[in-house]
């Protein structure tokens, strides 16, 4: 089992400094007024196959902790947030046979999702307008070349995300 969380966990952080590296070192090549500014990778989304023992994990073996959580209408938590550092997070949701265990998705923390959303437009990025987001964030979803979700959120005042980013400690 923990050779399986190892190799996991290794995989999830070789994907985030993959895109993190893509962030920085494939800036387009044209004006500086259309390149897209202001984004960063804020937090990850996955699928736990093993509830407790994912949540066990991240809080009690690495130490972190519980920025917020969502429940269904019959009070059971669905999703937590699970805050690393100051301004990132593990999204973790429950496993379903329709939602197989392991990563859901990216999140990108825009600084103006408008702005973003207008300028992906622009390049030929298919996206929807963004929607407030069960945190109240703002957000969007665009997929990459090899079906990897972006979901694209900017963090309001009202955002859980930026109240916990708020009162870090």
């Amino acid at each position: 089992m923990r050779r399986y969380i190892r190799r996991y966990m290794h995989g999830v952080a070789l994907f985030a400094a993959g895109m993190i590296a893509a962030l920085f070192l494939m800036q387009p090549s044209h004006a500086q007024d259309d390149r897209l500014t202001g984004i960063r990778i804020n937090h990850v989304g996955i699928f736990a196959k093993d509830w407790d023992a994912t949540l066990n994990f991240y809080i009690k073996t690495l130490g972190f902790k519980e920025a917020f959580t969502f429940k269904d209408k019959d009070g059971n938590v669905t999703t937590s947030y699970i805050q690393m550092s100051k301004e990132n997070f593990l999204e973790i949701a429950r496993a379903t046979p329709e939602r197989p265990a392991g990563l859901n998705h990216v999140g990108i923390w825009v600084d103006d999702i408008k702005t973003t959303v207008a300028a992906l437009r622009k390049r030929g990025v298919k996206v929807e307008d963004a929607r407030a987001g069960n945190s109240k964030a703002p957000l969007t979803n665009i997929t990459d070349p090899n079906g990897v979700r972006l979901e694209l959120l900017e963090y309001t005042p009202e955002s859980l995300q930026k109240k916990a980013i708020e009162s870090w400690k």
